[in-house]
């Protein structure tokens, strides 16, 4: 059973204190970060003018692919003949982080209307699965093309009644709060996996 708010509020607290802030996470440093501190106020940076769309995971010989070789079994959550689920490899700070991918190297224009009839009946099974967990208020669904060209599909399960964790932020504050415990987060894994697996496939947390 995830946490609930009050465990997370807790172990922050044992962490940094009540007034204390938790690290700036990795994202703060990429390009494509759009805030920046000027003269001690957070701005937004300054768009740079138009240039060549960067090449994605799986576009080129270059960038290969790593959707398409076999995944790693220790990542797999639950597999079909056609998708395979996996995680991170480890807690983050949102209770679930799961991520959908299709066995062929397709992105998300290109499934046939059997495969699309297929992702749109997982995504669901699979958001009321994590909704249904204890202590969690949404599951955010998520799809961005720009780094892999391999359809990747990203379920983010947020805790309940953590107020300043709501919408898109959510995805900022999976990089910033402390992960939660293994045992907990493997326990969740196995739930989601054997439930999905009554409509078929593998469960393999």
């Amino acid at each position: 059973m995830p946490e609930s708010a009050e465990e997370v509020y807790a172990r922050i607290v044992a962490a940094v204190g009540t007034d204390g802030r938790l690290p700036m996470p990795p994202i703060g440093d990429w390009d494509i970060f759009p805030w920046e501190v000027v003269d001690g106020a957070l701005v937004p940076k300054v768009l740079q003018p138009p240039s060549d769309e960067p090449a994605r995971f799986g576009d080129s010989m270059d960038k290969p692919c790593g959707a398409c070789t076999r995944p790693d079994p220790t990542r797999l959550v639950w597999e079909d003949e056609f998708w395979v689920l996996t995680h991170g490899g480890q807690p983050s700070g949102l209770p679930l982080v799961l991520t959908l991918h299709t066995r062929e190297h397709l992105d998300l224009g290109d499934l046939d209307d059997e495969l699309a009839s297929q992702l749109g009946r997982i995504s669901n099974r699979l958001v009321r699965i994590m909704e249904n967990l204890p202590e969690i208020a949404r599951v955010h669904v998520d799809r961005w093309g720009d780094g892999g060209a391999h359809l990747h599909v990203w379920f983010f399960a947020r805790t309940a009644r953590l107020t300043n964790v709501l919408g898109s932020t959510a995805l900022e504050w999976d990089d910033i709060l402390p992960a939660g415990p293994e045992g907990i987060w493997r326990a969740d894994l196995h739930t989601v996996a054997t439930k999905l697996a009554n409509w078929g496939g593998d469960a393999r947390s």
